[in-house]
């Protein structure tokens, strides 16, 4: 199977962002991108990404959507509905780091993470560093914002990160991220850096797209 092949089967079957996975329609508003970076917060441990993306439907559905909702949140109301997503091991920490994100989000940023976009101003590198600001986000997590919400902010593509590049090499396709771009419209290539993380999660899939 040929490169372009092998990337058709990549979105038609592991093609879903992370983001929609948790439930969010991103936008380039500020209460979508707030809520990427919740999940990026929620992914940047140790803990798989379905309980991580469960774990912030569930802080979505008690209404915490927006920084200053999570900021004036109660602390136990963000564990216990930690606990409803099965996210128990990191519950207390992630939770109190939440809240410290949200106070940050909300004081330099006035709740807009277009504003730490504007601050970038179009340096990637800048920008992953703002973001490692955050509590709980290092350079994995950055990534993991960057790669998910270029989908809505056009400047950053294509944006691949370590892993999905690593990959892309295993499955004998284009490793870097202008490679890899060439075979996808502009508006997939987020669904296919998300689709090469996702099997690089699971080595059923890796082997079969191989065996193809």
């Amino acid at each position: 199977m040929n490169s372009a092949d092998t990337i058709d089967q990549l979105l038609r079957e592991h093609g879903r962002t992370y983001a929609d996975e948790a439930g969010i329609t991103l936008r380039d508003t500020p209460a979508p991108l707030y809520q990427l970076l919740v999940l990026t917060v929620l992914c940047s441990i140790r803990i798989k990404a379905d309980i991580a993306t469960a774990a912030a439907r569930a802080l979505f559905a008690i209404g915490l959507r927006t920084p200053r909702a999570m900021a004036d949140s109660d602390w136990q109301a963000r564990v216990d509905a930690f606990g409803r997503a099965h996210y128990v091991r990191y519950d207390e920490s992630t939770a109190t780091a939440l809240g410290e994100g949200a106070a940050l989000v909300l004081d330099r940023y006035d709740g807009d993470l277009r504003r730490l976009r504007d601050e970038a101003a179009g340096d990637t590198e800048e920008l992953l560093r703002l973001l490692r600001e955050v509590p709980r986000i290092g350079p994995v997590g950055a990534g993991i914002f960057c790669r998910e919400v270029q989908a809505v902010w056009p400047e950053l593509r294509p944006f691949f990160d370590e892993r999905s590049l690593a990959t892309a090499e295993r499955l004998g396709l284009p490793h870097t991220p202008a490679g890899l771009a060439r075979h996808v419209p502009p508006e997939d290539v987020a669904r296919l850096a998300a689709a090469l993380v996702r099997v690089s999660l699971s080595k059923d899939a890796a082997r079969e797209l191989r065996a193809a």
